[in-house]
């Protein structure tokens, strides 16, 4: 399946989770898209409940189904921890994820197109992967060529505040992952667990 690419408002409101990271959709019209956005509406069976809130986790990290099926199954790979805690942890390690997360763009489609467009470097490194994985200690930059773009200098002036588990160097455009990021350091509205049965269900 390719990547959602439609009304990004619609798809915001379907869920209940704001995709531009403004909130604006959420916002000016927090009901329902259709005609029937504001009536009533049946009750989501438990497998509804589980689904919804797969696809609010897959949108908000803009991913293909197949990727995040697949990030899910390599979640489970990992010895340490819940299945559901070392997803998110995949989820925020990814590089597109850690440029938006160090406040190089403004919204995590922002930092895909600027890693694949190769703006970003890793360890002095052109990456244009906006899925690798960022390692505790590796350094994300701005390519020389690109430090003037009027969209990074405006997302790091936007910037209110950062995560614990990142550093920046707002000068030198710069900034690396300095831990792992726990449970506590992510959204606490993420129901995981309900990703979890959802997965486990379809066997």
């Amino acid at each position: 399946m390719s990547r959602y690419t439609g009304p990004k408002y619609r798809i915001s409101r379907r869920l209940g989770v704001s995709l531009s990271g403004t909130g604006k959709e959420l916002a000016r019209k927090p009901y329902a898209p259709g005609d029937h956005g504001q009536g009533r509406r049946g009750k989501l069976s438990e497998f509804g409940i589980q689904l919804r809130e797969k696809q609010r986790l897959r949108f908000t990290y803009g991913m293909t189904e197949r990727q995040f099926a697949n990030l899910f199954e390599k979640a489970g790979r990992v010895r340490k921890g819940t299945h559901g805690t070392n997803f998110l942890v995949l989820l925020e390690t990814r590089l597109d994820n850690m440029v938006y997360r160090l406040g190089l763009a403004t919204t995590r489609a922002q930092a895909r197109q600027l890693v694949n467009h190769g703006h970003i470097l890793v360890d002095g490194k052109r990456v244009d992967i906006a899925s690798y994985e960022v390692k505790p200690g590796q350094e994300i930059s701005v390519r020389d060529k690109s430090k003037n773009l009027a969209i990074i200098a405006a997302a790091v002036e936007a910037v209110i505040a950062r995560p614990q588990f990142v550093e920046f160097d707002a000068e030198a455009l710069k900034g690396s992952l300095v831990r792992l990021p726990e449970r506590e350091d992510l959204d606490a509205d993420i129901e995981e667990n309900l990703v979890v049965e959802y997965y486990n269900k379809l066997g």
